[in-house]
């Protein structure tokens, strides 16, 4: 048992290595399309910048979130764990929810303008 615990915190710590690895990677291709479009004819704006980097690091949050319930799940879940992945749960979920409405302009559960009603 002691080593599927092992090899399940090695995942864990794969996933939430994989999440940074978004993150960055995200940026840097945001970061790259914005410079190098620059230097092109249709230039691009601050905006769209920003809602990539926002959606990198989206994506990456809900990786990092995956990763630390996969290794609070493996290791003996005392409550000051539980405590400490609800913090970090309830803090990049916050997280998430402002990058969304900074990306969409609005918060997830509104209906877009374009839906018929």
């Amino acid at each position: 048992m002691e080593e599927i615990k092992l090899y399940i915190e090695y995942v864990a710590k794969g996933i939430e290595i994989a999440g940074i690895i978004t993150i960055i990677i995200g940026g840097v291709i945001a970061m790259g399309k914005f410079i190098f479009s620059l230097q092109g004819t249709a230039p691009r704006s601050y905006k769209i910048l920003r809602q990539e980097l926002g959606k990198a690091i989206l994506l990456g949050l809900e990786i990092l979130v995956a990763g630390d319930i996969i290794g609070t799940v493996v290791t003996e879940p005392t409550m000051d764990r539980v405590l400490s992945l609800a913090i970090i749960v309830l803090i990049r979920t916050f997280l998430s929810l402002s990058l969304e409405v900074e990306i969409e302009g609005k918060f997830p559960w509104q209906k877009s303008n374009n839906a018929k009603e």
